[in-house]
């Protein structure tokens, strides 16, 4: 345990980049372990868990949208910085760190994926996949399957977990840090398991039970970051492996989820606003499946089942946003849909849950979150508002059909435990210890107001005995597109940064999913801009307001978040005094006029078609971080980029950084002897793949590049995160397949 708390404290270390000082090659040693290890970190006090189980959960708070964090020395000029030796530039880490080392060491534990089926837990121990019985799941009690060495990959780990219904077999997906390709192999549960089979290249997959009790093993299958083909197998005497299904359209992309109660398999055909779902009876997986309703464009439906009736989750109807339908399984088709619930406005659906008698809503409502249980019997409903210090979800899954267990979370609160019993009709929270940062900190609600008079949310977190907050550094975390929640799961490192006298500010900006499916469509496509004008209405009035000033402001985003903050850098640089971007995409234009790259077409619907649309061209140029780069000042920026990341280009990230190199010497030049040039960083780490909020573990670093010597033209694909849909599932994924790749 001593060992996994120094990983904790080494990965804290290497997250706190000190921008402004890593000018020289020297200084650009630093890593990213804290964002490859925290969403397998478990603070056993609060049950931090993060359990791939037999219902995968649409909540990905266990996921992370990596970013890098500041001490307060970044923001000192950087004539300060260069007279002052290394040493005296680490007292911010050495500070944070020393407060960690204060917590009990035990505190704090490194878990990997597990499932429970039966009466055992099935996960990784090691480089081996496990099985232990379930009241032995603590101890080094286990049963060894698999051993992950045998596959000679580089540093393998399990991705996700499957059991088939009789455990005959399990199957299990496994991954490394340097490329998207997973394997999935198949082990034949006996007194000596055995491996019964691998496959290539597998995104998601269930198991099925036939009508002579034969296990069936539906997978899909990527290729080129494409996800089109639907394959399945059975084992054993009868082994077969074959085509079950393709998609033709390759703006669509196909997935599979088993319904809570195992009777169907669903194969859902999905774009980023269209969906298409196909039932498999889970008790005659061979016949043929059946369509529940054609593809109509904009339609977007997931689909859960419970005494012979489809609960169907969809935008159809007026206005579009979520409702909740419902009708006879043998008639599926959409005229037969009958409206069951609907959502207020400026709703989020999070996440829904099926039991016996009851379904579960989990719900965001005007940046605050709930939970609705409609009683299925008597279509009653009882609303509950939750604790307003709580972010985000963590949906438990389990079998027990008289409970409903969940996690709450913040950015700087562990997960605590609530569980909503039917009988009694409340909802009950963990007791025990309580965490002194409810009452060190302060959550504040927020809204700033856009240009168009829209209202933007913030969620604000700050030391409650801090004093001239106006003097305190500030750190603003935006996403903004693909409908995608920002990430407010528990990051220790933000919980620290809060201690130290921090501001923390998420800006719920539109393109992202906060206020439901309308606040995406009015920052995408040709309201992108709307976006960015939320952004900046919202720094600003966090500076008017008393929340810190421009040179004490850090912006950061990963991944298609960079869009916007790029764009800010170019529109209203004197906002910010350091930016911070991983992974960042930039370079709009070139990217989505290039049709050869795999996602491109997947994209369109997101950010446009520039090829074929003038408007829409013209309209991305208006914005496009890489093309309104010009000579002026810009706050201090780190970009760190990941050599073989296959879904941002490294050579768009290269350009974008030489291209804003030659605009600030240029600027530098008009501006006077004195002027103080801004830090360009651009941290090109070896391997790694654009995936890295679920990496398992971080990558060695042989060597840190500058950017002069990175300007070799590099080959690489554009993409954005496929929806991790083994992890999530169909009903359960709605969010990570509604709001596209990332």
């Amino acid at each position: 345990m001593q060992q996994k708390s120094k990983l904790f404290l080494q990965a804290l270390k290497y997250s706190i980049p000190h921008l402004g000082k890593c000018m020289q090659k020297e200084h650009l040693n630093h890593c990213n372990f804290a964002d490859r290890y925290y969403h397998r970190i478990k603070l056993k006090k609060y049950h931090l868990t993060k359990c791939l189980q037999n219902k995968p959960s649409i909540s990905e708070l266990a996921r992370n949208i990596p970013s890098r964090n500041f001490s307060c020395k970044n923001f000192l000029s950087s004539k300060q910085e260069n007279e002052k030796p290394l040493s005296e530039n680490m007292d911010a880490f050495e500070k944070v760190r020393a407060k960690l080392e204060t917590q009990p060491q035990e505190e704090y534990e490194i878990i990997n994926a597990e499932i429970k089926h039966g009466g055992f837990v099935y996960y990784q121990e090691g480089c081996c996949l496990v099985r232990s019985k379930d009241e032995e799941a603590d101890n080094d009690n286990y049963e060894v399957l698999f051993n992950l060495e045998e596959l000679k990959l580089e540093q393998p780990f399990i991705d996700c977990i499957r059991v088939a219904p009789d455990e005959k077999y399990v199957a299990a997906k496994i991954r490394t840090e340097d490329s998207e390709a997973s394997t999935c192999i198949v082990v034949k549960l006996s007194d000596q398991p055995v491996m019964e089979a691998s496959f290539p290249n597998v995104s998601s997959f269930e198991w099925v039970k036939d009508e002579e009790d034969e296990d069936v093993l539906f997978y899909t299958f990527q290729r080129n970051l494409r996800c089109h083909d639907v394959y399945r197998a059975t084992f054993g005497d009868n082994k077969r492996n074959e085509r079950f299904y393709t998609e033709k359209d390759p703006s669509f992309f196909v997935f599979l989820y088993l319904t809570k109660d195992s009777r169907f398999l669903t194969m859902n055909i999905m774009s980023k606003t269209t969906s298409e779902v196909w039932l498999i009876d889970g008790l005659s997986p061979w016949d043929p499946p059946v369509l529940i309703q054609k593809r109509i464009h904009g339609v977007l439906y997931y689909v859960e089942h419970r005494d012979d009736e489809l609960y169907i989750l969809t935008n159809v109807g007026e206005p579009t946003e979520f409702k909740l339908m419902r009708t006879a399984a043998d008639t599926p088709a959409i005229m037969n849909w009958d409206l069951f619930f609907t959502m207020k406005r400026n709703t989020k659906v999070v996440d829904l849950d099926m039991f016996k008698d009851h379904c579960v809503l989990f719900l965001k409502h005007s940046n605050l979150l709930y939970v609705n249980v409609i009683g299925l019997a008597d279509d009653s409903v009882r609303s509950l508002k939750l604790p307003p210090w709580a972010c985000g979800f963590i949906i438990d899954t389990n079998s027990d059909p008289k409970n409903c267990p969940f996690q709450l979370c913040s950015p700087i609160r562990p997960p605590k435990y609530y569980t909503y019993k039917f009988a009694e009709g409340k909802l009950f929270e963990e007791t025990g210890h309580e965490d002194p940062i409810t009452k060190t900190s302060r959550v504040l609600r927020m809204e700033a107001k856009s240009k168009d008079g829209k209202l933007v949310p913030m969620t604000v977190f700050h030391k409650t005995d801090s004093e001239d907050l106006q003097k305190k550094p500030l750190l603003v975390q935006v996403y903004g597109a693909y409908g995608m929640d920002l990430k407010m799961n528990f990051r220790p490192e933000r919980r620290v940064l809060v201690d130290d006298g921090w501001i923390l500010a998420y800006c719920h900006v539109r393109g992202g999913g906060e206020l439901g499916l309308q606040w995406h469509a009015d920052g995408r496509l040709t309201k992108k801009l709307n976006g960015l004008a939320d952004l900046e209405a919202c720094i600003k009035t966090l500076h008017d307001q008393g929340f810190s000033q421009p040179s004490l402001t850090a912006l950061t985003a990963f991944s298609a978040g960079g869009v916007l903050v790029g764009a800010l850098c170019n529109s209203s640089p004197e906002l910010l005094r350091a930016v911070t971007l991983e992974a960042p995409f930039l370079d709009v234009l070139n990217t989505m006029m290039d049709t050869t790259l795999p996602l491109t077409l997947e994209e369109l619907e997101e950010w446009g078609n520039p090829s074929s649309d003038e408007n829409h061209k013209n309209y991305i140029k208006r914005y496009c971080p890489c093309q309104n780069i010009k000579p002026q000042h810009y706050p201090s920026i780190h970009i760190t980029a990941y050599e073989n990341d296959e879904r941002v280009p490294l050579k768009g990230i290269v350009n974008y950084t030489e291209k804003l190199k030659e605009a600030i010497a240029e600027h530098a030049k008009d501006s006077g002897e004195g002027y103080q040039v801004p830090n360009i960083i651009l941290d090109i780490q070896p391997g790694g793949n654009h995936v890295i909020e679920d990496s398992h573990k971080k990558l060695p670093v042989s060597g840190n590049c500058n950017v002069e010597k990175e300007m070799a033209p590099h080959s690489s694909t554009l993409a954005w995160k496929i929806p991790r849909t083994e992890e999530s599932g169909g009903l359960q994924s709605m969010e990570s397949l509604r709001v596209g790749h990332d």
